[in-house]
């Protein structure tokens, strides 16, 4: 899922494999102006974030989102981007109570970890601030 803004650059990636989350974001998104691309697994995350040999700074994302819930490896996602020195904030949300989950995504280098409920009542904030 992609929503285009004038210059071309991804202002958010998201790790989401909840398809209704997927166009909650989409939606909200498209409404602030701001370029989203979602993926479902974490493979796939570090992956986009691969820089290419031709690839300007300019052209990475501002903001990497992370659904902590994902079923395909979304702590391990973090950790390897931390390992390759990825300088884009990473913002995670899972349930409230999954304490141990949330300190596992700070000591694998997220910058933020929110329950669902506030990473959805602040999504536009959220987006917002990751807007080229």
């Amino acid at each position: 899922m992609v929503n285009e803004n004038a210059n071309g650059a991804t202002d958010v990636l998201a790790l989401v494999d909840d398809l209704f989350f997927q166009a909650r974001l989409a939606e909200t998104a498209r409404k602030l102006g701001v370029k989203l691309k979602t993926v479902s697994t974490g493979a796939t995350l570090v992956k986009m974030l691969e820089p290419a040999p031709d690839e300007v700074p300019g052209d990475l994302p501002r903001l990497v989102i992370v659904d902590l819930n994902a079923r395909q490896g979304a702590v391990e996602a973090i950790e390897q981007l931390q390992r390759s020195g990825n300088p884009i904030p990473v913002i995670g949300f899972l349930s409230h109570v999954q304490t141990e989950l949330a300190e596992r995504a700070r000591a694998a280098g997220c910058k933020q970890v929110m329950p669902r409920s506030s990473f959805t009542a602040n999504l536009p904030e959220i987006l917002s601030q990751a807007k080229s």
